[in-house]
């Protein structure tokens, strides 16, 4: 590993690189220069060994010149919805220990689910977003939410949006409260606490779902970015059905992003510490790489998590076509986010996980990669942020040179 300090304009980029991946460092530094970045970074593992490892600009999403704090090696950041994936993996765990039928029905585990005719709900259909409950018709508060009783019981008492099974549609929210009572159900425990003792400290991860309060200090805070500037004159728009449908209160795509209401404050301690497995996930790029490189191979000497036959598992698509919520076409295997138009990894086999706003997850086994990008710097779009597009490329770039 070389490393790497360079200056894009005001902001300094720091880090490593590896012979090779000396582009990753390019698109990152064009992030800044380009694209509007103001704090971020980004980390490569490839076949156990990490390859990139780079961060810049301020942790608090201000401007250098304005006197921003600047983004250290440990800086963290709240990823969104790329804490889907860890969900996820936590069900394919227990399943693979034996512990969890993902074929059983929800209610096997969680009897109160079977309300309403959803007791013929399977695993894998939350998994695959398939449950039918996007949505509540009474949505809950902030506050609500992070109570894991109440929020069980609203996702419990929930009439389906369709018989489930039968279609998908993305769980922005409902998500974290169908695969957090699970693991509660399954094993006593909270899924973030499951996480902590599994996965964070056997593996060194810098990654938490329900932060402690010791590492609070690290963590930078969040905010929104203007869309980046027109290339060659023309912005990129979202397509009229998709706009229409983030517009319309009354369409199942708003009120599934407002099963949580109003929006929380996600740079309070109250919101960092609760543990939203849909959405509040805290991770540095280094610790999200580092997590999807140990699904898929040894890391450090540590052997990889995910078993051949659960690696397939994960990969296996569930749900594909139309999404009633995101309205474009979306893949999904078992939790995870499949490489395709709306979530474009780096190659067919590849599976991860973005979050709304621009973090990005994901493994590529074929390849060896496990890839992490986090940002400070929040832009509207779930899919497909075109600054960790620019990295995606740039891997893969490396990649395919050998």
């Amino acid at each position: 590993m070389n490393e790497s300090v360079r200056q894009a304009g005001d902001v300094t980029v720091e880090g490593l690189v590896a012979p090779g991946y000396e582009q990753v460092r390019d698109a990152f530094i064009g992030n800044f220069t380009r694209l509007g970045e103001r704090g971020a970074a980004v980390a490569v593992y490839r076949d156990g060994r990490k390859v990139v490892d780079l961060w810049g600009g301020t942790r608090d999403g201000d401007a250098p010149a304005r006197g921003g704090e600047p983004w250290r090696r440990g800086t963290a950041q709240i990823v969104r919805s790329a804490t889907k994936g860890i969900a996820a993996t936590v069900l394919l765990l227990l399943h693979q220990r034996g512990g969890l039928d993902l074929e059983a029905p929800v209610a096997t585990y969680w009897p109160e689910y079977k309300a309403h005719g959803k007791d013929g709900t399977r695993v894998r259909h939350l998994l695959g977003h398939r449950a039918g409950v996007p949505a509540l018709d009474a949505p809950l508060t902030p506050e609500a939410a992070r109570d894991p009783d109440r929020a069980a019981a609203a996702v419990a008492a929930q009439a389906p949006f369709w018989e489930p099974g039968t279609d998908h549609g993305y769980h922005a929210q409902t998500y974290g409260f169908l695969t957090g009572e699970l693991v509660r159900r399954l094993t006593g425990r909270t899924l973030g606490s499951w996480v902590a003792e599994n996965l964070e400290r056997p593996l060194g991860l810098d990654l938490w779902i329900g932060l402690p309060e010791d590492e609070e200090w690290r963590v930078g805070r969040i905010t929104p970015l203007a869309p980046p500037p027109a290339a060659n004159g023309l912005r990129l728009r979202p397509r009229r059905d998709i706009a229409a449908a983030y517009a319309d209160p009354d369409s199942l795509t708003s009120r599934a992003f407002a099963a949580v209401t109003p929006e929380a404050d996600e740079n309070t301690r109250a919101h960092r510490a609760a543990e939203l497995p849909a959405a509040n996930g805290i991770a540095t790029a280094r610790g999200l790489a580092r997590f999807y490189a140990a699904l898929v191979g040894d890391v450090d000497g540590g052997r990889r998590l995910f078993t051949p036959a659960t690696l397939a598992m994960a990969r296996t698509q569930e749900s594909e076509g139309p999404d009633r919520v995101l309205v474009a076409r979306t893949r999904f295997g078992a939790g995870f986010m499949l490489h395709g138009p709306a979530s474009p990894l780096l190659a067919e086999g590849s599976f991860g996980h973005p979050g709304r706003g621009g973090s990005l997850g994901f493994a590529d086994p074929e390849s060896g990669i496990g890839f992490g990008y986090v940002t400070n710097g929040l832009r509207k779009g779930v899919t497909a942020d075109p600054r960790a597009q620019a990295l995606v490329k740039a891997v893969r770039g490396a990649v395919e040179r050998g």
